[in-house]
């Protein structure tokens, strides 16, 4: 079965507001059992941030996407929400194509002005869901709205991400705590933060991430490539066996990181050691240019070091020149040509 969200009332001229009709359809995709599609006209549909959670019994939605979201310009109709389209407590939808503008330019003057503003908004967010796959889809918010994740997933099992394009002024993808058998492949990111496991460690008593692939990604310019960041103060948490494969860096901040000394603003942990316990981490094929000196940073937990992490065919370059790679409490492996050379 297939509804078009224009033939439930949406206006494919990016300035009426279309939510109600999407949340329609949605409600009617759900209300199935049978194989559900929600098609997405090639023109532009504006939306206030939506969740996606009511009762849902179909596990085979999906939502083809051929022209463009978009979010409200005005930071303010969002607010504090934190994502602009959340998935939440649904089993097997897939998301295929599409353009998603969140439009975070305002909210960046907002911050640049010293007033109040709200802390931002994540673009795609799953929680709590299974058997996802989002295909095809490109984030489109400047390199200059801050605290705006392109894809975020927490708490969710079976996630693929593929074949899709990022450039947001946060995290092109965010990996919270519970995340498990995340598979992401073929991504281009850029601008923006890179891809990021945590920040983890926020709560004392928190779910693991576990089973994270990571395979042919482009990042350009971005703050960081891949990276995996604690609070350092105690918790439950964890992040193991994570693969990042296959992927090239053009002039990165940090290209390989691990931070597990992270406090934004410096307030609710300075002076605490990070609970979460980092391992079995392979770097494998990752190639490309540092934009500084220190190419490789693993800055691990002094009471639970990072270990058995492998670091295998990387080969990473400063100004044309060797970059170099800076370990505090990180044990682990250096198999092949890996340079900067490895401080495990």
């Amino acid at each position: 079965m297939t509804y078009n969200v224009a033939d439930l009332g949406a206006k494919p001229d990016g300035q009426i507001d279309s939510t109600k009709a999407f949340l329609s359809a949605w409600a009617k995709a759900c209300a199935s059992v049978d194989p559900f599609i929600i098609y997405v006209l090639t023109e532009r549909f504006f939306l206030r941030n939506a969740v996606f959670n009511v009762p849902c019994k179909n596990t085979a939605i999906t939502l083809r996407i051929a022209g463009t979201l978009v979010a409200p310009s005005d930071y303010r109709v969002i607010g504090n929400a934190g994502k602009w389209l959340l998935f939440e407590h649904v089993n097997g939808v897939t998301i295929s194509g599409g353009i998603l503008d969140g439009q975070g330019t305002g909210l960046w003057d907002c911050k640049a002005s010293g007033n109040s503003c709200p802390s931002g908004a994540t673009t795609l967010g799953f929680s709590n869901s299974n058997n996802i796959i989002v295909s095809g889809v490109r984030v489109s918010a400047s390199g200059q709205s801050p605290n705006n994740d392109g894809i975020h997933v927490q708490k969710s099992c079976g996630v693929t991400i593929l074949d899709s394009k990022i450039a947001t002024g946060d995290d092109c993808v965010s990996i919270g705590p519970g995340t498990t058998n995340l598979w992401i492949e073929n991504i281009v990111c850029g601008p923006g933060h890179g891809i990021s496991i945590g920040s983890l460690g926020k709560d004392q008593q928190e779910d693991g991430v576990q089973n994270v692939t990571v395979r042919t990604a482009t990042f350009t310019g971005t703050q960081n490539g891949v990276r995996i960041k604690s609070w350092g103060r105690p918790s439950t948490g964890f992040a193991k066996n994570i693969l990042f494969q296959h992927a090239v860096m053009i002039n990165l901040q940090n290209p390989i990181v691990i931070d597990q000394n992270y406090f934004p603003g410096e307030k609710g942990c300075p002076g605490e050691v990070s609970g979460v316990q980092i391992s079995d981490v392979t770097y494998q094929d990752i190639h490309g240019t540092s934009a500084t000196e220190v190419a490789v940073k693993f800055d691990c937990s002094s009471k639970y070091p990072c270990s058995k992490n492998t670091l295998d065919d990387v080969k990473l370059s400063y100004k044309n020149q060797g970059a170099e790679a800076s370990c505090s409490h990180a044990g682990g492996t250096a198999e092949g040509t890996v340079q900067p050379t490895s401080c495990l």
